[in-house]
């Protein structure tokens, strides 16, 4: 049982919340049964060290079941000490460190994929995972983070995800260009979501949508820089028929993923 809350172990899985920690280490912090279950499931390869109370581990015996199956170790910590290591301020009894796995642009675009995301200066954590979480659903074959969006691995991001970050190959760290380049190089349209364009059911009317698409979401305040809008090949908005000032972008971004997951299965 590990029990004390400032010891060195605790505190370097602790430093994981930070970006700095995470890109020397290359690992990245879980929190939470739903997110343990979730790569016990999916890639439990990736698992590095795995924390529970044993107050969480009786609760959730799914778990305990899931871990002996792959062969991964379960260390029994105090409540305390998980408090200490976790992000949130309600752990729920399971923190891991995981090792990060980004896919490469290259790989993405060389596996002739037909719906993408694509993020470019997505800054807010929850809207980040949420699109994440939302191009799963749809049935997206993958999800690029391109520019200055936030960093994948952030806490916050991987819990909004749901679990998703683990379900589709999500690369990182690209620029806007090449990841255009690769898309039209891969035969896909690159189709921009931005207040200034035109209306999506004008999209759905020429059955633009039913075509491999690579969508590029922007800023969350700014929307996409002139100069990333000119190398879409159409710009698409999506209308708003009520009196709300504006969509959130995760919103946007769920709209315009299923309206190309409905076109290219109708």
């Amino acid at each position: 049982m590990l029990d004390n809350p400032r010891s060195p172990r605790v505190r370097a899985v602790a430093k994981l919340a930070k970006k700095s920690a995470r890109a020397e280490t290359g690992m990245f912090l879980l929190e939470g049964p739903q997110a343990a279950g979730e790569v016990l499931t999916w890639r439990p390869e990736l698992i590095v060290e795995l924390y529970a109370t044993p107050t969480a581990l009786d609760r959730h015996t799914e778990i305990a079941q899931a871990a002996e199956d792959a062969g991964v170790d379960v260390e029994f910590v105090t409540e305390e000490v998980l408090d200490a290591m976790a992000d949130t301020v309600t752990p729920q009894g399971f923190v891991a460190v995981v090792r990060q796995f980004p896919t490469s642009v290259k790989d993405i675009f060389a596996g002739a994929p037909r719906l993408v995301a694509v993020l470019e200066e997505v800054r807010d954590p929850g809207n980040a995972g949420t699109i994440v979480r939302a191009a799963d659903s749809a049935g997206a074959d993958a999800v690029v983070f391109a520019g200055r969006s936030v960093d994948l691995y952030n806490p916050k991001v991987v819990r909004s995800t749901t679990g998703s970050i683990f379900h589709l190959p999500i690369a990182v760290g690209a620029g806007l260009a090449d990841v255009v380049a690769r898309a039209h190089a891969a035969g896909m349209q690159v189709l921009a979501a931005d207040v200034k364009g035109e209306d999506l059911l004008v999209a759905r009317r020429e059955n633009l949508l039913a075509a491999p698409t690579a969508w590029v979401f922007g800023n969350e305040a700014r929307g996409l820089q002139d100069e990333d809008l000119e190398q879409a090949d159409r710009v698409i908005t999506v209308p708003v028929y009520g009196h709300a000032e504006s969509m959130n972008l995760a919103t946007a971004a769920s709209v315009c993923l299923y309206e190309s997951a409905f076109a290219q299965r109708s």
